[in-house]
């Protein structure tokens, strides 16, 4: 569809003035603060706010559903800039528009300790919905977005209350366009019909290294339509009505996503560098930026705002805090009429599990002889969690017959979102962005699934999970060398310890049915970090329920015998604990004192023991882990042993690869007697 001519706001909201000049000076306003701000800091990213502000402009002031008095108000429209790198335009936006962003912000850009840093931090300034700045993250994460609105609107909405009623935008360039995660993500949402969910394409055919085309010559609408999206073409991104026209066009769609591209000009009004790669990521310098004061006929003062552009923005301000008021009141009304149906859908915030009976009875089910898979026993859990935590949901990269992370009910599907569990595909990456949509949002606990080792292709994802302290929960199944004949490319090594390595992630290997219960526990109620479960394909003992709340407190509890002064410790995670417990049998016929740990959550169990809360025994530590042994090593003391794999596995069942790698009873009760000779040596 390709939109043409300059006539009036087609399809705008009723009340507004006609498109003229305003519009012009407003979007002239948005290039100049942030050229303007850019100046300031020295660095930043011209081309895109230069090439978007009229586009941008159209959008937020005539489309876009907020109310910067209330930039948590439920059900505004969300706005995702994914082309993250343009933040000054975001920031001039919501400086413009009335958010909690003043000029001393601006001019703060990219500073140390500032509300405006260099690329857009969920948590940091009012009004940035979701943190962006790796390419194609934030389209995917907009398509969780979208979806959260639709199943919210599912559950929550009634005739007499809609309370879930609004859009996502997101706001993409070339770049993000040609990341692969940006595939996945379009692929799934128009395999869902997310008509709430429009792409805003800043299609300046620049990219850092040149023009666009010299590395990517794809049909991109012709991309999209084949996903099922609706796709517009505006070929005047300097053309308000054009725009208007086409985000009305997008508005209008009411079964699938819409997908807009808009051909504009990087640097648009820059001297010298307009329309050239050197217009994306370096200041213009002063002299092209008073040359484009002087063009346009603009102040020489920074940050200059016309009047005439501060009382059109005050007519959308009052209009924007109006429709919230209504809001309100319906919510208020909504609350009141179906108050179970708020308190399991919480729109301000994360659903969180209180009730907590089922899922620590599962313990109680298993015998002392009984063996179970741990991914098993997660998806009990789960099943256990869906009735206390009603906005669970979740699904699997097309893998939930094996990892088990799958609720009953109604799938998700193509325009129906009754159901819990999202088939996802298989697209790992797209996945794990979505959820940091489904979290973002409010409202929903998400969760999904994969193989430990293909967290690899998601990792990008789950790395914004922690560093935007999101409540999502991350299933990792098939989690070492025991995966047995599929060989090395789908047995995990150095995965575990890597996850261990982001900032602010819980990873935690839970040995039994007691722990994983535990472990969904901890993930279920956390409401500020992501949570990882790593689970075993092999089934493993059960060791009961004694001393879960030391592992819910320090990271770790003693499995078996106790002794007051034990001459070793072993200590392992998830499956190795079984291995140890049969080391620790072997040493105990030959005479030997040993206490037996299973530290399902290590950094936890770190911090415990190196702050001295829980004080480190005398005896020496053999440690146990079929993964690399490096974060292990940095824990051990002098007189300690480390086991792990420090190469890749092979091909063969899962218990004939594990002892062909070092890890068997033998060699744990081998290396225990040499610590024990060390340890006496010491003392």
């Amino acid at each position: 569809m390709t939109l043409t001519g300059r006539e009036g706001a087609v399809g705008s909201p009723a009340g507004l003035r006609p498109l003229g000049e305003v519009d012009e000076l407003a979007a002239a306003t948005l290039r100049f603060l942030a050229v303007d701000a850019i100046e300031e800091a020295g660095s930043g990213h011209p081309g895109l706010p230069l090439g978007a502000a009229l586009p941008a402009w159209v959008l937020w002031s005539r489309h876009l559903r907020h109310d910067p008095a209330d930039a948590g108000w439920p059900d505004r429209d969300r706005f995702v800039l994914s082309a993250g790198h343009g933040s000054a335009l975001l920031y001039a936006l919501l400086h413009l528009t009335g958010h909690d962003l003043d000029v001393a912000d601006l001019r703060r850009f990219r500073r140390l300790g500032s509300r405006t840093p260099g690329h857009p931090e969920y948590g940091v300034t009012p009004g940035v919905e979701t943190t962006t700045g790796p390419l194609g993250q934030g389209m995917a994460t907009a398509v969780g977005m979208a979806l959260a609105e639709r199943m919210l609107a599912q559950r929550c909405n009634t005739p007499e209350h809609p309370v879930v009623d609004h859009r996502t935008w997101a706001l993409v360039g070339d770049g993000c366009l040609m990341e692969g995660i940006s595939h996945e993500a379009a692929s799934l949402a128009g395999m869902l019909r997310l008509d709430r969910l429009t792409v805003v394409f800043d299609d300046n055919d620049v990219t850092i290294d040149g023009p666009a085309r010299r590395s990517c010559t794809d049909d991109v609408e012709m991309r999209f339509r084949s996903y099922g999206w609706h796709t517009v073409r505006v070929e005047d991104g300097t053309d308000a009505g054009e725009l208007d026209r086409a985000y009305a066009a997008a508005r209008a769609e009411t079964d699938r996503p819409t997908f807009v591209a808009v051909r504009t000009t990087i640097g648009l009004g820059a001297p010298g560098v307009e329309g050239t790669p050197s217009a994306h990521g370096s200041p213009i310098g002063a002299e092209a930026a008073a040359a484009m004061r002087d063009r346009a006929g603009w102040p020489a003062s920074p940050f200059h705002v016309p009047d005439a552009v501060r009382g059109a923005v005050r007519e959308r301000q009052e209009a924007w805090a109006t429709s919230r008021r209504v809001w309100d009141v319906v919510h208020d009304a909504w609350r009141s009429a179906h108050p179970e149906r708020a308190a399991s859908f919480p729109l301000r915030g994360t659903p969180v599990a209180t009730d907590l009976t089922e899922l620590r009875r599962l313990a109680d089910r298993v015998g002392p002889d009984d063996r179970t898979a741990t991914r098993r026993a997660s998806a009990r859990a789960l099943r256990a969690l869906a009735d206390a935590c009603p906005g669970l949901v979740g699904g699997s990269a097309d893998l939930a017959a094996s990892t088990g992370a799958t609720l009953d009910g109604d799938d998700v599907g193509p325009g129906s979102f009754a159901g819990r569990t999202v088939p996802f595909g298989v697209r790992e990456h797209g996945m794990a962005a979505a959820l940091n949509g489904l979290a973002l949002h409010g409202g929903l606990r998400p969760f999904g699934s994969t193989f430990l080792v293909f967290s690899d292709y998601l990792r990008p994802a789950l790395r914004l999970s922690a560093l935007m302290g999101l409540p999502v929960t991350y299933v990792f199944t098939h989690d070492s060398v025991h995966v047995g004949e599929d060989g090395p490319t789908h047995q995990p090594v150095e995965h575990l310890e890597s996850l261990r390595s982001i900032p602010g992630l819980t990873v935690l290997r839970p040995a039994d049915t007691a722990e994983t219960a535990l472990a969904w526990e901890l993930a279920a109620t956390a409401t500020d970090r992501p949570t990882v479960l790593v689970l075993s394909r092999q089934d493993l003992p059960e060791f009961g329920t004694r001393g879960l709340d030391q592992a819910r407190e320090h990271g770790f509890r003693t499995v078996g015998p106790d002794p007051v002064r034990p001459d070793v410790v072993l200590a392992a995670s998830g499956s190795e604990v079984g291995l140890v417990c049969k080391a620790g049998e072997l040493l105990r016929a030959r005479g030997a004192a040993v206490r037996v740990l299973s530290v399902p959550w290590r950094e936890r169990f770190e911090h415990a023991w190196r702050t001295g809360t829980v004080p480190a025994p005398d005896a020496p530590v053999v440690w146990v882990e079929a993964g690399i042994r490096t974060g292990w090593r940095a824990l051990a003391r002098p007189a300690d042993a480390v086991l792990g794999i420090d190469g890749f596995g092979h091909s063969g069942g899962g218990v004939d690869v594990a002892v062909h790698m070092g890890l068997s009873v033998r060699e744990v009760a081998a290396a225990a007697f040499r610590a024990i000779g060390r340890g006496a040596a010491g003392r």
